[in-house]
């Protein structure tokens, strides 16, 4: 497991015992663009089969935040699911998360970490994330709503957040 500790308190965490799945899941399902209307058995099949990583506040240890990597924990990585209540925004925690999966994947030996937002690139920009080459990523993206039917693909490559 990885662990840190900033020096405000603030704690983060790949112990999946420490993960509230209920509340990733009401911020995700409720609060995420990526994820709006998402099932609870959902976000529980997604996080055992990722690495979790969860932000847990200094004195009560509640947890304010949260991101999922899907990795081999050899070459690749993508990191998705990542949200901070919004009470909580504002400290910087959303850049620390991101810099500490980047570190934790790096001393996997990871080389490779992909990432999809809309509205959060500055966020990744700060840890060294960089926008990709259009012309050699392509995607799959096959979701379809349950209430029209239709294909709510994006049109823009790699848009596909959790």
């Amino acid at each position: 497991m990885f662990a840190l500790t900033r020096p405000d308190g603030y704690q983060l965490s790949t112990d999946p015992a420490r993960l509230d799945l209920d509340r990733v899941h009401r911020w995700l399902a409720t609060d995420a663009y990526w994820a709006i209307g998402r099932e609870r058995a959902t976000v529980g099949r997604a996080f055992a089969g990722s690495i979790g990583f969860g932000v847990y506040r200094p004195g009560d240890g509640q947890q304010v935040a949260v991101a999922r990597v899907v990795t081999d924990r050899a070459t690749f990585a993508w990191l998705c699911d990542v949200y901070v209540d919004r009470a909580e925004r504002g400290r910087g925690l959303g850049t620390w998360l991101a810099g500490a999966v980047r570190d934790h994947l790096a001393e996997l030996g990871v080389r490779r970490i992909v990432l999809s937002t809309a509205d959060a690139h500055g966020v990744y920009a700060k840890v060294g994330f960089t926008p990709v080459e259009p012309d050699r990523w392509m995607h799959l993206d096959q979701r379809v709503t349950q209430v029209t039917g239709k294909d709510q693909s994006p049109t823009s490559p790699l848009t596909v957040e959790g």
